[in-house]
């Protein structure tokens, strides 16, 4: 932060000078031009962290173990697209208090190039983002090391690894909750696997994704503040979701006629997914890969639930009334018997779709 001083010291000071030279000095040359302290972003700029730009697109699906109440599941699935030339994201639900966005771009600070993380969403309903910046990788011909810090605080806070490794990615990030702790103890760990990177190459090609392109001046960002983290309060924090590009909303609208009658401590489960479940009347279970979004919710609280922040593209709808509370298709839960309702968003597009649950799996 001091050399950020510096810089800017230096160029107000300049600025100053040259306000008040008479015309007559216009040409003098005895004080070269001022550069920014970060220099000329192009294409043969260092950006710290930038490879991992080129190692994130895809649908990603694996286990999620952790100590906080969230708990550990089985399975997290994110499909991350680009969203611009040098920023990408993925959306998800759990359930409808419970929601993580995560996005990577690139950004100034400290007078260089890098790439940022944030990390937001809603946590039992209340509203959390939080930005880390990359400080240390490593790269070697089949393990690709990335490490994410709170640019205030320090990896004392909180940081997250990120390990790429064939067509694994591990995501590790400690924490030391929220200062209670003498140093940063593990907050959750996800081992993926990449399900999917052809769903993906339409935003890729889009955008001839990734190139050095500026998303975000952090120079100031953080400035005053203890750490950056934002709570309930995304319009003062410097990169809110409203402002991210290119994303729109889906809204699936559910109505069930059969059972006749609904339990409403029963769960429904919407699914979304860029290649059809079905052919015919035959599950494709391993099409099951191509899950992009999903959520849980109760029979008695939604009929409706709107995907936000959701890739532009083409999608598949399908719901089911869950009767026996395994999250999955099973015999005896209630689905839909127009498979595959068709979905398709706009960039920055909204769209719905109307999903019938009426047909007992046998």
């Amino acid at each position: 932060m001091k050399t950020t001083y510096y810089c800017i010291l230096f160029l107000t000071v300049s600025l100053f000078i040259s306000c008040n030279k008479s015309d007559e000095d216009e040409n003098d040359n005895t004080n070269p031009p001022i550069t920014d302290c970060a220099g000329t972003l192009g294409a043969s700029t260092d950006v710290l962290g930038y490879s991992i730009l080129e190692k994130l697109p895809g649908i990603w699906n694996g286990p999620v173990t952790s100590p906080t109440p969230l708990g550990s599941f089985p399975e997290w699935i994110v499909d991350f697209r680009p969203i611009s030339a040098a920023h990408i994201s993925a959306k998800n639900e759990l359930d409808s208090l419970n929601d993580i966005f995560m996005s990577f771009f690139l950004v100034k600070h400290d007078c260089s190039y890098k790439i940022a993380f944030r990390n937001g969403g809603g946590f039992a309903g209340a509203i959390r983002s939080s930005y880390m910046l990359i400080d240390s990788i490593s790269e070697t011909a089949n393990h690709y090391y990335y490490r994410f810090s709170d640019p205030v605080s320090g990896g004392n806070r909180v940081y997250t690894e990120i390990i790429f490794k064939d067509d694994s990615l591990k995501m590790h990030t400690y924490t030391n909750n929220y200062n209670t702790l003498s140093e940063p103890e593990t907050h959750m760990v996800w081992n993926a696997d990449l399900r999917d990177n052809n769903t993906t190459q339409a935003a890729i090609n889009n955008f001839n994704f990734p190139q050095k392109v500026l998303i975000r001046n952090f120079t100031n960002s953080f400035d005053e503040l203890e750490e950056a983290v934002f709570y309930n309060a995304l319009g003062d924090e410097p990169f809110p979701e409203g402002d991210h590009p290119y994303l729109g909303a889906s809204t699936v609208n559910i109505s069930i006629t059969n059972p006749a009658t609904v339990d409403q401590l029963k769960k429904i489960l919407i699914i979304i997914t860029t290649e059809p479940l079905f052919d015919g009347f035959n599950f494709q279970v391993d099409n099951l890969d191509y899950r992009s979004r999903y959520v849980l919710l109760s029979a008695a609280q939604q009929t409706s639930f709107e995907f936000n922040y959701m890739h532009p593209g083409n999608y598949y709808v399908n719901a089911i009334y869950d009767e026996n509370n395994d999250g999955n298709f099973s015999s005896g839960d209630f689905m839909n018997s127009s498979f595959d309702v068709p979905l398709t968003l706009a960039a920055e597009g909204t769209t719905s779709s109307n999903v019938v649950i009426n047909f007992e799996i046998p």
